[in-house]
């Protein structure tokens, strides 16, 4: 019995001594299968609309930042500001406070190695002295070679050579998806990078003040804050593709949405303001509206495409044409437009006297046009850099009828805001009314122009201010 169990015993253990020696030598010799985890790390990773030719495996944004942060600036300006005190008025008869200097700051984006700069205009407007702080701490004092409030954009120059620039880039290419970086120096905290994707394109969203605001704004969602504006917006190539210039923040702060005037549009402004010292800012003479489900059920429009046209200036490009109320424009030089933004864009590119083919659906059926673009005095005549709101520096209004009662004036005009300019310089303020210009009353901003355009040599102004005082200011126009 004893001799059988020991039998068995020693049959196991061979069996399974045999049996690990076969798992060892399996385990030598056939080759281990794939695991499915290493398939899928293997796989390539997915991103939005990468440039041909970049990995995917290696793909990153230093090499975009590296490009960006040395040609991006920090803007600093300083103006005074005077404030009117009712109460002091009313006690002391003289509400008029001592100037207070008044500091800004925002970004701004060197365009060229000799010291060009673009930045927004809201960054220094009414500005007296602009300095700019490279990355590398220089600072310059900067002159402003000229300004746009109608795309919020400025152009500084600073007299120094061999600067790291960002070049242009085609904010036509980018798409909606496409990575961007937001260069600035927001809350003063210089040589920031952030990353998002672009959101949208052609975005109005109304927040220009000037009269002929022209908006097509780049959306994203790159974190910008307050000290962004004026600064760069590139591609992952480095290049340039706008100039961050809002945000849309309950709070103040970065909500997820900002926008940035596209480069196509820059790229024209400062042309014209090294070229001329003013846009030449070219025009159809239309009022226009988004075609939306309502406006098509109001007017009966078969389909959502376009930007119709609500009325026509007589004088303007597109009347002389023959383009009329209740047409839709489709296209401008065969570029497709489906709302206002991408139209002003388009328009935006041209200069008074360019000739642009408009294609509109009437009544069913497309036709074009050959338009000669105008400037905003419906002529195709260039505008002189000496035209009177940039020499004076400044925008006036007519004044309201309740206001010539409390001053006790039959008339004048409002200098409602001050840039740099012939009014700054000899001491004029915000508020102040003209109430005659070389002994000629002035009751309109028409009869200012015509005053001044009729004036050689000296000019002689008499006005008041809202306290009651009256001022005199004398200046030649050269």
């Amino acid at each position: 019995m004893i001799m059988k169990t020991r039998k068995l015993l020693g049959t196991f253990l061979v069996a399974l001594i045999g049996g690990l020696i076969a798992v060892f030598i399996y385990a030598k010799i056939v080759p281990k299968e794939e695991r499915v985890v290493t398939e899928k790390i293997q796989q390539p990773y997915n991103f939005a609309n990468l440039p041909a030719g970049m990995d995917p495996t290696t793909f990153n944004f230093v090499q975009a930042a590296q490009k960006s942060v040395e040609a991006v600036v920090h803007v600093k300006t300083q103006s005074t500001r005077q404030a009117y005190n009712p109460i002091l008025d009313f006690f002391y008869g003289d509400g008029l406070r001592d100037a207070q200097p008044v500091l800004g700051f925002g970004s701004g984006v060197i365009i060229s190695e000799d010291g060009y700069i673009v930045t927004n205009n809201h960054v220094v407007e009414n500005s007296e002295k602009v300095y700019i702080t490279l990355n590398d701490k220089r600072e310059f004092e900067a002159e402003v070679v000229g300004t746009d409030p109608s795309t919020d954009l400025a152009l500084l120059k600073v007299r120094e050579e061999g600067l790291q620039f960002i070049p242009w880039g085609n904010s036509d290419a980018l798409q909606v998806g496409e990575w961007v970086l937001a260069v600035g120096n927001p809350f003063n905290l210089t040589s920031t990078v952030t990353a998002g994707i672009v959101s949208a394109k052609g975005k109005n969203i109304g927040i220009i003040q000037d009269q002929y605001r022209m908006e097509s704004f780049i959306q994203t969602d790159a974190a910008v804050n307050r000290g962004n504006s004026g600064g760069a917006l590139v591609d992952i190539r480095g290049n340039l593709v706008g100039i961050n210039t809002a945000i849309i923040s309950p709070s103040g702060g970065y909500a997820g949405i900002s926008f940035a005037v596209p480069v196509a549009i820059v790229q024209k402004v400062v042309k014209d303001l090294i070229e001329f010292g003013v846009v030449q800012r070219a025009i159809l003479g239309v009022s226009i509206q988004e075609i939306t489900a309502d406006l098509a059920k109001e007017k009966d429009i078969d389909q959502l495409e376009g930007v119709y046209i609500a009325d026509v200036r007589e004088d303007g490009a597109a009347k002389v044409a023959g383009i009329q109320v209740g047409d839709i424009i489709l296209s401008v030089n065969g570029v497709i437009v489906n709302s206002p933004g991408e139209l002003q864009e388009q328009v935006s590119r041209y200069r008074p006297n360019d000739k642009v083919v408009v294609e509109i659906k009437r009544n069913g059926k497309t036709k074009q046009f050959d338009v000669t673009l105008r400037n905003l005095q419906g002529k195709t005549s260039y505008v002189s850099a000496g035209n009177f709101d940039t020499v004076l520096g400044a925008r006036f209004e007519n004044l309201e009828k309740n206001e010539k009662n409390r001053l006790g004036v039959k008339y004048g005009v409002k200098v409602a805001e001050l840039k740099s300019g012939k009014l700054r310089a000899e001491g004029v303020k915000e508020g102040f009314i003209i109430t005659q210009i070389n002994n000629k009353p002035v009751y309109t901003v028409d009869d200012l122009y015509k005053i001044i355009k009729g004036t050689n040599g000296g000019v002689y102004i008499e006005g008041i201010y809202p306290n009651g005082v009256i001022q005199y200011y004398a200046f030649g126009l050269e």
